[in-house]
C-alpha cells in the first residue's frame, strides 16, 4: 500500500467514522500549521471522499485545508444537485452566498501573498484573479436568475418543464437554455429580457440563436404579439446588428407556416430590409406581397426581383401573379 492509502485506511476513515475528524485536523495542524507536509495525504483523502460521494465530509475537509476554490466547487454541487425546479433552487440560495464567500477569501489571500515571495508548491487549487472575479459575477447573475424564476414559478406564470434544470454553472448550451427560460417564463418577454441579455453578453453567447429559439417557442404557444415584443427588445438592446431582427424572423419561418395570416403579415412588415421581406414572402408563398415590395426597389434590382417572382409563380401555377409580373416587366 502507498503511504496515502495507509493514511486513508488507517487514520482518516477511522477518525471520521468515530466522529473525531476535528481531533485529527487539530493534530495535523499542530504538527505542521501550514499543512504543506500533509498536502499529498489530504488531496488523496478528498479524492476518496469524492469517489464515495461523501460531499459533506469533503466540504468540511476542504474548509479545514483552506482550499477555497475547491470548496466553492463543492458548494456549486450542493446548489445544483438534485433540484428539479427553480422553487427548490430558491431554497438553496445560501450555497450561492457560500460560493461567493470562498472566492472572496481566496482573492484576499492571493493579493496578500503576491507581495510576499510565492510559495514554491502548494496543494490548494489555484486560479487567476480575473477568473475568480468572473466566477463571482456568474454567482451574482445566477442569484438574479434564481430569484426571478423562483418568483415566476410561485406566481404560476412558469410554463416550461425540462428534464434537467439549466443553471449558469453548466456549459454554453445550458447557459443559452437559462437565457431562453428567463425570457419565456416572465409575465411577458420584456420582464425577463434584461437578465437574459446580461447572460448573453457576459458569456458571449450566440444571441440570434437564442432569440430564434425563443421566437419558435412563442409560435408554439401562439403568442404572436410577444414575438413583436421580442423583436422590439432586441432592436432596443443597442448591440443588435442591422439584420438581427430580420434574421430571427427568417430563422423561424418554417414554424411560422401555422401563424394566422394577419399576424404573419404584421411580423414580415416589421422587418427592416425590403430584400428580407421579399425573401420572407417567398418562403411563405405570398408571391403577390413579394411582387408589391419588389416593384418599390431601384429599377435594375426591381427587374431582377420581379423576374424571380414571375418564375416562382409559373412554377407554382399562380397565373394571376405571373400575369401581373409579366405586365409590369
Amino acid at each position: 500500500e502507498s503511504p496515502s492509502e495507509v493514511f486513508i485506511e488507517g487514520i482518516f476513515i477511522p477518525s471520521y467514522e468515530s466522529g473525531k475528524l476535528h481531533m485529527l485536523e487539530n493534530l495535523l495542524e499542530t504538527i505542521d500549521p501550514g499543512l504543506e507536509s500533509w498536502g499529498v495525504y489530504l488531496i488523496a483523502a478528498c479524492k476518496y471522499l469524492q469517489r464515495k460521494n461523501y460531499y459533506h465530509i469533503l466540504y468540511e475537509l476542504q474548509q479545514f485545508m483552506k482550499d477555497h476554490v475547491r470548496a466553492a466547487m463543492t458548494c456549486i454541487r450542493f446548489f445544483t444537485h438534485g433540484a428539479n425546479s427553480y422553487t427548490e433552487l430558491g431554497g438553496k440560495q445560501t450555497w450561492l452566498l457560500k460560493i461567493k464567500d470562498h472566492l472572496k477569501v481566496y482573492l484576499q489571500e492571493v493579493s496578500r501573498s503576491s507581495g510576499r515571495k510565492k510559495m514554491a508548491c502548494t496543494f490548494r487549487k489555484k486560479m487567476s484573479a480575473t477568473d475568480v472575479s468572473r466566477h463571482i459575477n456568474t454567482v451574482d447573475l445566477q442569484m438574479e436568475v434564481t430569484k426571478f424564476l423562483h418568483r415566476c414559478e410561485s406566481s404560476g406564470t412558469s410554463q416550461m418543464t425540462g428534464s434537467s434544470l439549466p443553471t449558469l454553472f453548466g456549459n454554453n448550451n445550458m447557459k443559452m437554455d437559462v437565457a431562453c427560460k428567463v425570457m419565456l417564463e416572465g409575465k411577458n418577454i420584456e420582464e425577463g429580457f434584461g437578465i437574459a441579455f446580461r447572460v448573453l453578453q457576459d458569456f458571449q453567447l450566440e444571441a440570434t440563436e437564442v432569440y430564434s429559439k425563443v421566437a419558435k417557442q412563442l409560435v408554439k404557444e401562439q403568442k404572436y404579439s410577444e414575438i413583436r415584443q421580442l423583436l422590439k427588445c432586441v432592436s432596443e438592446s443597442g448591440v443588435a446588428a442591422k439584420n438581427d431582427g430580420d434574421n430571427i424572423i427568417l430563422n423561424c419561418l418554417n414554424e411560422f407556416k401555422n401563424i394566422p395570416a394577419e399576424d404573419l403579415d404584421n411580423l414580415i412588415q416589421d422587418m427592416d430590409s425590403d430584400e428580407n421581406k421579399i425573401q420572407a414572402y417567398v418562403m411563405c408563398n405570398k408571391l403577390r406581397s413579394a411582387y408589391l415590395v419588389s416593384v418599390r426597389q431601384e429599377k435594375t434590382r426591381a427587374v431582377q426581383l420581379v423576374q424571380h417572382v414571375r418564375q416562382l409563380a409559373e412554377n407554382s401555377g399562380d397565373d394571376v401573379v405571373k400575369a401581373i409580373c409579366a405586365q409590369w416587366l
